[in-house]
């Protein structure tokens, strides 16, 4: 899978070099428009008035498509879902997450609309799919070859900290409070638990979900790729 390239980085002129004290990101690039990179994935307002988004120093000054295109190439081989029948504020942290960890699509089942705030803009790099109910990410998985996983603490479930997940799956997580529903858990190959030792029932939807992704990349993604 490719990486970001910059021949300017590459011989140590990186943006962190002059990176505003105090400040996310970097100021306009130095030199002015004689000195802009010729290459097509970078976005001349940035280059003009300086990137201050949330983003890795190999992206910076690169446009949005451009990003989105060379996550595409980068993308683990599993999946999120998270059911969204009732507004779960938790949605945009999974998204957040699963952009970190470069699931190769996060899917909303249920209700198309979400908070987004939770995302910090990382929806739009990532690949975003909706489902009206379970059935549609079943049969997504299906069609894909994936193996639908759903994470809840329920009776039967198998110790996430004892199961390595498959490589291509596709974790499905349910919403703060009720869980996974009935119909869910039914779809599922395989469910599995995550360890808790206090007094609560359950641990937020987003936590749960980055500690499953994050499983996920202990058993098969390639840290030598990390940033």
């Amino acid at each position: 899978m490719s990486e970001p390239s910059d021949p300017e980085l590459a011989e140590g002129a990186g943006p962190t070099e002059w990176a505003i004290p105090g400040q996310v990101g970097v100021g306009p690039w130095p030199g002015g428009r004689p000195a802009w990179p010729a290459d097509e994935r970078y976005d001349p307002e940035l280059l003009e008035h300086g990137d201050r988004r949330n983003v890795v120093d190999a992206y910076r000054y690169w446009r949005r498509e451009a990003v989105a295109a060379d996550l595409a190439t980068r993308g683990h081989p599993f999946h999120v879902a998270i059911e969204n029948f009732a507004h779960d504020h938790n949605i945009g942290t999974v998204v957040r997450t699963a952009n970190a960890f470069a699931a190769a699509g996060v899917h909303i089942v249920g209700r198309r609309r979400w908070n987004r705030r939770g995302a910090m803009v990382t929806d739009r790099y990532q690949q975003l799919h909706h489902h009206p109910d379970v059935a549609g990410v079943r049969d997504f998985a299906t069609t894909h070859g994936l193996v639908l996983v759903a994470v809840d603490n329920t009776p039967g479930a198998a110790p996430l900290e004892t199961t390595e997940l498959p490589r291509s799956a596709l974790l499905l997580f349910g919403q703060e409070g009720p869980g996974l529903t009935p119909e869910a858990r039914e779809a599922a190959e395989l469910v599995v638990s995550i360890a808790q030792f206090g007094s609560t029932r359950s641990i937020n939807a987003g936590v749960a979900a980055g500690i499953a992704m994050h499983a996920w990349v202990r058993a098969h993604g390639d840290l030598s790729r990390a940033w």
